[in-house]
């Protein structure tokens, strides 16, 4: 045994060990007489048959790397004290030595872990050799450990980073999609091979430009928000529908963001319009980004869709409170003065329109309540819609029972079509609500050449006043009567 007195093997930079198992060939023996052919499904039966095994091997010598690696004193510390190396959970590891054995392999190789005599761990790369000469009985073996600790705290740091990273897309709350954009960049460098400086200019003569770069977006994978903010049920369903999500909307979005790409905008972020797969509208803010090992190509680039649904929505009706008279559903005073406004500006003559008071509703608030008013105020409200509806007229609520409809463009035969039009719904509103019919005071007018809009709606108004004067009027003349 040459190797026992080799200085290579002391000198070596690696734990060695020379190890007979030739007991273990002799088992063996014994269990293929007993007609055991898989070994492997014989021993996963009873583990204690794998540790039978380990406890056969003989240990002949080992080098100065092995005594250094493990912190034994000397080869009788060391081999006193083998169950402190070699615990835990050694089985999966040690089976693989036995089949390989068991199949007449003279080579194996696995990873495993070892335990230093104080007790730390360690990952080693475990390699064994049946020396020549010695394959009949297994009786000399050489075993070398190498310490991959390091390797293997770093593969499972790699491994830990990677399941956080994958977790933190998954599991998100904002949607994100991880795509493929390196067809659009080669699209975009073939553009500018040709010389094309203004892209606006290109994409406004080539529009379909943007389709084909739209096409070429390849989905790489989409997270659980994602299929929760389209209600899709999962990934498969989400990609065969993907046309329902990005509509019409999207080529507006998309050429904007072409634009932002052609002129290295890299990372962008702008407001966008999809569709859940139910057809309801969904507002998102789309931030995009090129990852950093992607720069050169566009392989992969991340869009996370943050749903503003919910504050659209609101902005909406903040912009509607600020523009509509919450009763009535009508515009409100600030709405009618920058109308009043913008037609003054406007050049679109003539302009026509309607003022409207109310008669007794300050009556019946004082004795049948406010409620009582407010209903009256609320059909006041849902005729002139009806009235102005399809149509570009605008009907204001300017005051308590003040009421204005501007209609741009209306001649005076249109200001009387527009004025039959209101006595006919108001016939039939007061029909429906004969105990409580309304009464309107009226004035109109249309503007005349060169007049200013204030005095046209002065002239308006105040024939409104003259009517309602004449009412209150005819209605204390027929109090006092006798």
């Amino acid at each position: 045994m040459e190797i026992l007195d080799s200085p290579f093997f002391e000198l070596s930079p690696i734990a060695m060990w020379l190890e007979d198992y030739s007991d273990i060939k002799k088992q063996f023996n014994i269990w293929r007489e007993q007609g055991v052919q898989d070994l492997f499904s014989f021993l996963q039966e009873d583990e204690s048959r794998i540790l039978e095994c380990a406890r056969k091997i003989k240990l002949l010598k080992v080098n100065s790397k092995t005594l250094e690696l493990y912190q034994a004193k000397d080869f009788e510390h060391l081999s006193q004290n083998l169950s402190l190396v070699f615990k835990g959970d050694m089985t999966k590891s040690h089976i693989k030595e036995l089949m390989a054995l068991w199949n007449g392999e003279t080579h194996f190789s696995n990873s495993a872990v070892n335990y230093t005599l104080t007790g730390e761990r360690l990952d080693i790369q475990l390699k064994g050799i049946v020396l020549p000469g010695h394959e009949h009985d297994l009786s000399l073996l050489l075993i070398t450990t190498e310490d991959i600790t390091p390797y293997t705290e770093a593969c499972r740091l790699e491994e830990k980073s990677r399941h956080l990273a994958e977790a933190r897309f998954m599991y998100s709350p904002t949607s994100l999609w991880v795509e493929d954009f390196s067809r659009i960049k080669t699209k975009l460098d073939n553009v500018r091979a040709l010389g094309i400086e203004d892209f606006k200019t290109f994409l406004d003569v080539h529009n379909d430009f943007i389709n084909e770069c739209i096409k070429d977006i390849v989905i790489i994978d989409v997270n659980q928000a994602t299929l929760d903010l389209f209600g899709a049920p999962n990934k498969d369903v989400l990609y065969k529908n993907i046309h329902k999500v990005f509509a019409q909307e999207m080529v507006k979005t998309f050429r904007e963001q072409l634009i932002e790409l052609w002129n290295g905008n890299i990372h962008h972020h702008r407001e966008a319009i999809n569709y859940a797969l139910d057809g309801s509208i969904r507002h998102v803010l789309l931030q995009f980004t090129v990852f950093p090992d992607y720069l050169d190509d566009w392989g992969m680039v991340q869009v996370a869709l943050t749903d503003i649904t919910a504050r659209k929505k609101a902005e909406n009706y903040l912009e509607y409170l600020g523009k509509h008279d919450v009763l009535t559903k009508l515009y409100n005073r600030a709405f009618y003065t920058t109308e009043i406004n913008r037609l003054e500006r406007n050049m679109l003559r003539p302009v026509s329109c309607i003022f409207m008071d109310m008669n007794g509703l300050k009556e019946l608030n004082d004795t049948l309540g406010h409620d009582v008013g407010d209903s009256l105020l609320q059909r006041m409200g849902n005729i002139l819609t009806q009235l102005v509806q399809q149509t570009l007229y605008s009907a204001c609520r300017i005051g308590g029972d003040e009421f204005v409809v501007l209609l741009p463009g209306a001649d005076e035969a249109a200001l009387q079509n527009c004025l039959q039009s209101l006595q006919e719904l108001l016939f039939v509103d007061n029909q429906f609500y004969s105990l409580q019919p309304l009464n309107l005071s009226t004035g109109y007018a249309t503007n005349k050449d060169g007049e200013r809009m204030e005095d046209m709606l002065k002239r308006a108004d105040m024939a409104m006043y003259q009517e309602k004067r004449a009412y209150y009027l005819n209605n204390n003349r027929r109090t006092n009567t006798p």
